[in-house]
């Protein structure tokens, strides 16, 4: 008589789950599953190991199991028994509980429990539920969004917003993750030499095309995010149009194992410019490769054969592997879904931002100061790097405080909001030129000297001599290396065509040829 009672105070919520079936369609739901797990972890609390790293109270569909689950983990975390008895005093006054059967439901679920061995096969069942019911919660407000027609809402937002979404609930929704056995690791870590050793470069990166810097570095490693700072003028774009352009004119693509096309050398390159237009970008590529200066491009001072020079450098680049946003002032969660589709359709490889400061932050919250809102930044392009599996590099300015020292080469502390960047960065790169600052620190004559006179004439020959010297040379100054060693790289810079190339030792600055 008494079994007959918890069979049916078990059966309870299943008829009802037929009866709604009948009548309309209804959530994704198992409640069978709900019970049969909850049913094995009260036989075996042992079991709870082998769901509780992926399933949360809030996954199952009715609220009472959800509650029950919730005591059977806070009970087990305590290390004290969770069954029937040590339950009952969480559940006496739970009137939602008496509506079911009250502390006997707990018996009968014990009672009526078939195999502990399936609890992972349960776990998974009402997981995936719960991740179905929320794609149609998702999919309900996209519908609601886009029928309620707001002026200051775009389309393309809305679709940005409902991407970010998605993609917040595949993150929440994997539960294949945690630890991996050292073997796989160590054969990884395996395939990433080989892959350097049969690249020309010889790096296990991204490579910059800049030998030294790529001796330092390895090449900009795949979710790594990589910080160029520098004050302005010192050439920070003209370095990430540079490793950018180096980077996909050696892309090289092969099919892996699976069948999808890897990068052997090079990488397809993403390029967000928060700053310039996308033509101001291509005029300096065309200005590097057709080897024709800038200000000529700008102006259309061409001669006919640097026009010819032009066009076959247009030609080239054409057929590179490299990609432009342009548009000013985007969210953290805007560049990662764009940069997700991209890495989708055109196998995306390297990252650029341009620059840091003026990317805005994901969250519609308002920030006490603008240190939290860098952090939010940095922190977003640090889960994009891991989540694309490809290496950021993103742009940062300097603080004012570099120029008001006698040594103006930067340093850790002078970076905006230094904290956050500092501490997020896998690698941080300043770029420093001395030809700069010596140009604007051209000796005058003092009140008691005359122009032509021998201590002004003796000052400004030294000056003209550290001007030579310093000409077309710059420093790449690595402050922080996560992976390996820090240190000073020096390149050679040519302004007129805003081109870096390797420094040799023995070099005319006249005759910059790459």
């Amino acid at each position: 008589m008494e079994s007959s009672r918890q069979a049916a105070a078990l059966s309870v919520l299943a008829r009802g789950e037929n009866v709604e079936r009948a009548a309309f369609r209804t959530q994704p739901r198992n409640l069978g599953a709900e019970q049969a797990l909850i049913g094995a972890l009260l036989v075996d609390n042992a079991a709870l190991g082998r769901v509780a790293g992926y399933l949360a109270p809030e996954h199952f569909f009715h609220p009472v199991h959800g509650r029950i689950y919730g005591a059977i983990v806070a009970l087990v975390e305590r290390g004290q028994l969770a069954d029937p008895i040590t339950l009952r005093s969480y559940f006496e006054q739970d009137g939602a509980l008496a509506d079911i059967g009250g502390a006997e439901y707990l018996v009968g679920l014990v009672r009526e429990a078939v195999s502990i061995i399936n609890v992972n096969d349960y776990g998974r069942q009402i997981h995936d539920a719960a991740l179905r019911r929320s794609l149609i919660h998702i999919g309900e407000e996209i519908v609601n969004t886009a029928f309620d027609f707001e002026v200051d809402t775009a389309a393309t937002a809305q679709i940005e917003a409902a991407e970010q979404r998605l993609f917040d609930l595949a993150e929440k929704g994997e539960i294949d993750g945690g630890f991996v056995p050292l073997g796989r690791s160590l054969t990884a870590a395996v395939e990433i030499a080989e892959r350097a050793y049969r690249r020309e470069s010889r790096v296990t990166g991204v490579a910059t095309g800049l030998v030294d810097l790529d001796n330092l570095l390895g090449g900009l490693h795949p979710s790594d995010l990589v910080v160029l700072a520098g004050r302005p003028g010192m050439g920070k774009t003209a370095m990430a149009t540079n490793i950018g352009f180096n980077a996909a004119r050696r892309y090289r693509a092969e099919p892996g194992p699976d069948g999808r096309a890897g990068a052997v050398e090079g990488a397809v390159v993403g390029y967000f410019s928060l700053e310039m237009s996308a033509e101001q970008l291509a005029a300096r590529m065309l200005a590097e490769e057709s080897n024709v200066p800038s200000d000529n491009l700008r102006r259309g001072a061409l001669k006919n054969e640097e026009w010819e020079r032009l066009v076959e450098a247009s030609q080239r680049l054409n057929r590179l592997p490299f990609y432009i946003d342009d548009t000013p002032a985007l969210s953290v969660a805007a560049l990662r879904t764009r940069a997700r589709r991209l890495k989708r359709v055109h196998n995306l490889g390297l990252i650029v931002v341009d620059y840091l400061q003026l990317a805005r932050p994901s969250g519609t919250r308002g920030y006490d100061n603008r240190v939290q809102e860098v952090a939010e930044i940095t922190q977003g392009l640090k889960a994009m790097a891991k989540e694309l599996d490809v290496p950021v590099l993103a742009l940062s300015q300097l603080s004012r405080a570099v120029e008001s020292r006698e040594d103006k080469r930067p340093q850790l502390s002078d970076l905006r909001e230094s904290g956050t960047i500092e501490q997020d960065a896998d690698v941080v790169l300043f770029i420093y030129r001395d030809e700069y600052y010596l140009k604007q620190a051209e000796p005058k004559p003092r009140a008691t000297e005359d122009e032509s006179g021998g201590a002004f004439q003796e000052r400004y020959s030294k000056w003209q001599q550290r001007l030579e010297k310093a000409r077309g040379v710059t420093d790449i100054i690595v402050a922080k290396h996560r992976h390996g060693p820090t240190g000073t790289v020096g390149l050679f810079f040519e302004d007129r065509t805003t081109r870096f190339g390797n420094l040799e030792r023995n070099y005319d600055p006249h005759d910059f040829r790459s």
